[in-house]
């Protein structure tokens, strides 16, 4: 599905850059920023892979970065036929059911929070993908209703599986590093 015999093309040097269906458009305009940013947030996950030794979670994330470049590639689709086909890729529904169950069984194993939790402790990197991922959920809902739901589904339930993934390590590390309302006043 991919081949690349060079990395430059010299075709985005006028500020524009070419969609799935080789239509070009603004390297500004919405779409490419939501490809932006869930280009970034799988960076940023692939950053915070660095850095665990949990391999049950690193398998996790390193699917949910192949879901990334799926889901990368269905942004860059035009058009509002979200089947996916032969040369489209699009998230499905059983991309979304998959980080669901991840999200009850990583769940059930942390405590019930008592507080809002600070993105910090040994979970930092992933509190930072977390953001990211937020980010570019934002920006993608920003495309709607030229955007695949499903694509915004998944999208929403990684910041949720991430939160939590975040949760998991921290317990594992010492704990979650709590708000603590209004202690500098």
């Amino acid at each position: 599905m991919v081949r690349l015999n060079r990395i430059y093309t010299r075709t985005g040097d006028t500020g524009t850059t070419g969609l799935s269906d080789g239509s070009r458009i603004a390297k500004t305009d919405v779409r490419m920023q939501a490809i932006g940013d869930v280009d970034e947030a799988n960076s940023a996950i692939g950053v915070a892979i660095a850095g665990l030794s949990d391999a049950a979670l690193i398998e996790q994330l390193t699917r949910v970065q192949n879901d990334l470049f799926d889901l990368g590639a269905d942004l860059a689709t035009p058009g509002d036929d979200y089947e996916p086909g032969e040369m489209t890729l699009r998230i499905v529904p059983a991309q979304v059911a998959r980080l669901e169950a991840e999200i009850d069984a990583l769940n059930a194993n942390v405590p019930p929070l008592t507080s809002f939790v600070l993105p910090g402790g040994a979970a930092a990197a992933l509190h930072l993908a977390r953001a990211i991922v937020r980010r570019a959920e934002r920006a993608a809902v920003a495309l709607a209703p030229h955007a695949n739901p499903q694509a915004l589904i998944y999208l929403n339930r990684l910041s949720d599986f991430l939160f939590v993934a975040c949760r998991h390590v921290n317990l594992n590390a010492g704990g979650d590093v709590l708000w603590v309302a209004g202690a500098n006043r």
